[in-house]
């Protein structure tokens, strides 16, 4: 059983920047595939980025150059960091565990509750 709790979210303007963090509890987090994943009103769950056990990192096209996903296993963590936000990255963003090394969110079964992020114009 693994338990994530997001932290980082709010109000910037676009241009501005946002750290996320995802902290998990469990003795396994180093062997989870940590993604982040966000939802935006009216639409469906959207994969934003993964990283495998090794180190390995994945990135949706719409936020590639912008945002860094990172962990840290000693710390139990998983870090979002956002450059350059859009209006179109407001969201409520979630992080999420899987064992398999996928960015389909329906092979994620543990994850975190949320926490919005709003970009204004």
């Amino acid at each position: 059983q693994v338990q994530l709790v997001e932290s980082g979210g709010g109000l910037v303007q676009a241009g501005g920047s946002l750290r996320l963090s995802c902290a998990a509890s469990g003795r396994t987090f180093s062997s989870y595939a940590m993604g982040w994943f966000r939802q935006a009103p009216g639409k469906g769950r959207e994969h934003v980025a993964a990283i495998w056990s090794g180190g390995t990192t994945y990135y949706a096209d719409s936020v590639k150059g912008r945002f860094t996903i990172s962990r840290d296993n000693a710390k139990n963590t998983v870090y979002l960091q956002m450059n350059s936000l859009k209006p179109e990255d407001t969201a409520v963003y979630y992080c999420a565990a899987s064992r398999l090394t996928t960015m389909n969110p329906n092979a994620y079964a543990y994850w975190g509750q949320g926490t919005q992020v709003t970009v204004s114009s």
